[in-house]
């Protein structure tokens, strides 16, 4: 699962950074409309991802995660392929959305996982699988640029797809799956409706605050994504646009890397929740300084140090589902999170394009600061109240 983890978040960061160069392809744009439509275009994959990651988490639940994964790969394949042959704006936007229905191969790979380690080192082996996909990230944005400045978007499109087939033969050749025997007397084996799976997460307030946080951080930390490449133009001008906007996209990546696992395991340690608490406030302290860069490097620098604050929330969040949740609907309960997840990549693009379009790009980092740290906030009043107040009323209770 690692390496078909590296190829698909390779292969995928491959393209991203010069979604918004792709479209200036298309015709002759004003700035505003580029980078509204860049939004848009980057964010709609996350509608149909939103309807359906958690189908697929219920199907996987019941028929093994490990044929999800299979026909997400090809899915993704053959979308990112046909994007290679798109010669309008809508053509563009038609294909990402078509893909969202197969956005989901690496949750459904950190569900697939999950499931199959033991609850206290399930942040250490997640964070360990986070590195192949982040590994691939990093490598992505690089390799994208140097293939976009030498053959051209389209080519590299067409490029792409192959290794995204790839990992889907990975999966179905490389992995085995042990699936749970059901057994109705047992809460981790038995079934669950998809109501008493909603009752399940709504009745565990810290459960549901976590899931509603995973809409809040991708929104904060896909707000800058999609113009990323426009304002390192900004900031650097248009020599080797292409390889400058993957470095830019690859040092987070870096810092993510290095991080994951030691994330991972000091929340075994420690507990997720507080480690989740220090990483949103981390993260959005250091999102807020973006908006002041004047040369590459330093945005290179900051994106680094987001990266390191970043790497440990994906993680330690899903660790602490895998504590929460009976293993028969981890990955229902995944797939809702997930659908969160991709509300706030669907919000997330749309708001900074808007942003940048109205307000200019420091705007963007302003208000994806202010968004980590509310999370950072919104975790640690629901963390206290259940972890002190509630131990409060049931120590006075019980006396």
């Amino acid at each position: 699962m690692w390496f078909a983890n590296f190829f698909v978040a390779g292969s995928i960061t491959m393209v991203l950074p010069f979604i918004s160069l792709f479209i200036e392809e298309f015709g002759s744009f004003s700035d505003s409309y580029v980078q509204t439509w860049s939004g848009w275009i980057f964010g709609i994959t996350f509608v149909t991802a939103f309807i359906f990651s958690p189908i697929w988490g219920r199907i996987g639940d019941k028929y093994g995660r490990k044929k999800i994964l299979i026909i997400s790969a090809s899915g993704l394949g053959l979308s990112v392929f046909l994007m290679g042959f798109a010669s309008t704006v809508w053509e563009l936007f038609l294909l990402r959305l078509f893909m969202g229905i197969f956005t989901g191969f690496i949750p459904m790979s950190q569900a697939l996982i999950s499931t199959q380690t033991p609850k206290n080192v399930a942040g250490q082996v997640l964070g360990t699988l986070q590195t192949g996909s982040i590994t691939g990230a990093l490598m992505g944005p690089l390799l994208g640029g140097i293939l976009a400045d030498m053959f051209g978007y389209a080519q590299t499109f067409r490029w792409v797809s192959i290794t995204i087939f790839i990992s889907g033969l990975i999966v179905l050749f490389g992995v085995r799956e042990l699936l749970i025997n059901r057994d109705e007397d047992d809460t981790n084996s038995r079934s669950y409706s998809s109501k008493e799976v909603l009752q399940h997460v709504v009745r565990n307030p810290v459960l549901l605050i976590v899931m509603l946080i995973s809409m809040l951080v991708q929104i904060a930390h896909f707000s800058i994504q999609p113009i990323l490449s426009l304002y390192v133009e900004e900031i650097h001008g248009p020599e080797s646009i292409a390889f400058f906007s993957g470095i830019a996209f690859s040092a987070a990546g870096l810092g993510n890397l290095l991080m994951a696992k030691r994330w991972g395991r000091l929340a075994d340690r420690i507990g997720y929740v507080k480690i989740l608490i220090f990483l949103l406030f981390m993260a959005g302290i250091v999102y807020f300084p973006g908006a002041f860069v004047t040369n590459i490097w330093q945005l290179v620098v900051l994106r680094f140090l987001l990266g390191i604050s970043i790497g440990g929330i994906i993680p330690v969040r899903i660790a602490y589902i895998r504590q929460e949740a009976p293993l028969s609907m981890q990955g229902e309960v995944l797939g809702y999170n997930t659908s969160l997840r991709f509300l706030g990549n669907i919000i997330g693009p749309a708001l900074g394009g808007m942003l940048a379009g109205a307000f200019g790009f420091s705007s963007v980092f302003f208000v994806t600061s202010a968004l980590l740290i509310l999370s950072g906030l919104i975790m640690l009043g629901a963390w206290y109240r259940h972890e002190y107040e509630g131990k409060r009323s049931r120590s006075l209770t019980s006396s």
